[in-house]
């Protein structure tokens, strides 16, 4: 198991994308329920803020550091990270291990074959073994039931779950106990940025923390509150708690 580096309390796992996907494969071949979150600022800073979120991040088994701002956070501590674990590509690393099935949950029908086509194509053999579009909003009891009862039929020992933040985290931590067995990836944007429907920043822009301002141009009226508000409240915080250090230093 990785090693743990919190930021803003929430526990980061000191890895990259091999050993994530070590860890995950183990996982996989295990009786149980795993989950897997890939949190970006907005993620940390949330459950920063909210303890109920912080109460749902703490039933994940191992949390990634998908931003840039999150690893320089992690090396001021000494983490030693070359890079981030950015969510939608360890999805691609996942997806290219042989012998691993996969369910994909979360968006449209058409997204989900959109997403199924452009995987199949990317990585020949791939054992999709379900999909399934939930619908908008929040579900019955019933609905969940049903969701629970396609991911067992299928057999599916990856699940990744596209519900958007923090949707999908709070779906995956709420249920844990009633989900069938696999390793549970809350992945975001991921299924439209691989089904081509979404734009991912420039490599440079993503490798300088720069994504976010990428993706707020792109969609503004969806995101402006996610990265405006809550990066400025990230960069509080960890002032915060930058000075609660250096006086008990002093």
């Amino acid at each position: 198991m990785a090693s743990i580096c919190p930021v803003l309390g929430i526990p980061l796992a000191v890895t990259d994308y091999q050993k994530a996907v070590e860890i995950s494969r183990v996982w996989a071949e295990t009786p149980g329920v795993h989950a897997v979150a890939a949190a970006n600022t907005h993620v940390v800073t949330l459950g920063r803020h909210d303890p109920a979120f912080a109460a749902v991040l703490a039933q994940f088994d191992l949390i990634v550091p998908d931003g840039m701002p999150l690893v320089w956070a992690m090396n001021a501590q000494g983490a030693g990270m070359k890079d981030r674990v950015y969510g939608p590509t360890l999805m691609l690393h996942a997806l290219a291990q042989p012998g691993v099935s996969h369910f994909l949950l979360g968006g449209s029908e058409e997204l989900l074959e959109r997403l199924s086509l452009k995987l199949r194509e990317r990585f020949p053999g791939l054992l999709l073994a379900g999909r399934y579009a939930p619908p908008f909003g929040e579900w019955e009891q019933e609905e969940n039931g049903r969701i629970f009862q396609k991911i067992a039929a299928s057999g599916a020992q990856y699940i990744w779950v596209g519900l958007g933040c923090p949707k999908q985290e709070g779906w995956i931590a709420r249920h844990k106990a009633e989900l069938p067995p696999g390793v549970y990836f809350a992945i975001g944007a991921a299924f439209a940025f691989h089904a081509g429907l979404v734009s991912q920043a420039p490599a440079w822009m993503q490798k300088r923390g720069l994504e976010w301002a990428y993706r707020l141009a792109t969609e503004p009226r969806r995101l402006w509150k996610r990265y405006i508000v809550y990066n400025t409240l990230f960069v509080w915080y960890l002032l915060v708690d930058a000075l609660k250090a250096a006086f008990r230093k002093a």
